[in-house]
Order: structure tokens, then C-alpha cells, then sequence
């Protein structure tokens, strides 16, 4: 049974700015450089006046993975995150994102909305991300499953805080 994750964060900024700083190939560089662990990279990039789509790699040490995910994923961790972006409309993008850990049984999708906000709070913006977490181990999948969720929500919080800051 999968876990799911479900993400929400405010920005001071307008979502067109949110937006255009979080597709930037030299943002989703500097993003991965603090955050991305060992070996990380932007492997694809396109963009146009309608969307944006990427493809990220992150690394984790395994030293840095807790004790029961180790015992399903030796040694260090490599991370696919591809996403895509669709502008719907003035202060309005819906996203897709898909993860995957070659060689291991863990994998997540999902989908995340940028939007600005209405009434008091106009001017600022609302990213929103829901995902599923899935691993595909008997017994203890369930376990591993929110270990890994719990680390996605961590690393969305440290991304968010990172975009902030960027935006200053």
C-alpha cells in the first residue's frame, strides 16, 4: 500500500515569479549543488512559454539512510526526479513529478499546483504537492514506505526555504 505525502507552502511572491525562478536551469543548479547530495546533476532541461520540464539526479550517502532502509538499499542511493510544469493560466501552473531508484523497489508520483492566492493574501502564492510513496517489499515495505516520505517531506521543506531564500 502506498504512503502518501501531501506538501503546502506560501511565498510572499507572485506565482509567475515562484514559478519562473523554480524552472530555471541556473536555480535547479544552485538547488542541487546545496541539497542534492553526492553525484547530483540536472540531466535534462527544456522550458517555453507554455511549460517546463527537467529531469534531476540526487545521491544519498547510505550512512545517512536509516537502519531499516539500509537493509533494502545497500549502499549509496541514486535518485531520478523528473517534473513537468504546464502553465494554465496567468498565476496558475500544475505540475507532474515522478521518482525512481534504479535497482530498488521504491517509487513515487504524484502531481503539485503553483497558484496565486485571493482576497487578504493577493500577491502572494501556494505551492501544493501530493505524492505517493511505493516500495515493493513484503513485510516491511509499509515501514520503509514512510521513512521515505518523511524524508521527501523534509527535503520539500529544505527546497522551499532554498526558493525563499533565492528569491530575496
Amino acid at each position: 500500500m502506498a504512503r502518501s505525502i501531501d506538501y503546502r507552502s506560501t511565498s510572499l511572491h507572485p506565482a509567475d515569479e515562484v514559478y519562473a525562478t523554480m524552472v530555471d536551469p541556473d536555480y535547479l543548479q544552485a538547488r542541487l549543488e546545496r541539497l542534492g547530495g553526492p553525484g547530483a546533476a540536472l540531466l535534462e532541461h527544456s522550458a517555453d512559454v507554455h511549460g517546463a520540464r527537467y529531469r534531476l539526479r540526487h545521491g544519498l550517502d547510505a550512512e545517512h539512510l536509516p537502519a531499516i532502509v539500509q537493509k533494502v538499499l545497500t549502499g549509496d542511493i541514486v535518485i531520478e526526479r523528473s517534473e513537468s510544469w504546464t502553465r494554465r493560466g496567468e498565476g496558475h501552473y500544475d505540475g507532474e513529478v515522478t521518482v525512481r531508484i534504479p535497482g530498488t523497489p521504491a517509487a513515487a508520483s504524484g502531481w503539485m499546483r503553483l497558484a496565486d492566492l485571493n482576497g487578504a493574501d493577493a500577491g502572494n502564492s501556494e505551492l501544493v504537492v501530493h505524492a505517493d510513496v511505493t516500495v515493493k517489499v513484503p513485510l516491511i515495505g509499509g515501514k520503509i514506505e514512510d521513512t521515505i516520505a518523511e524524508q521527501v517531506t523534509r527535503l520539500l521543506a529544505s527546497e522551499t526555504a532554498f526558493t525563499l531564500d533565492y528569491l530575496r
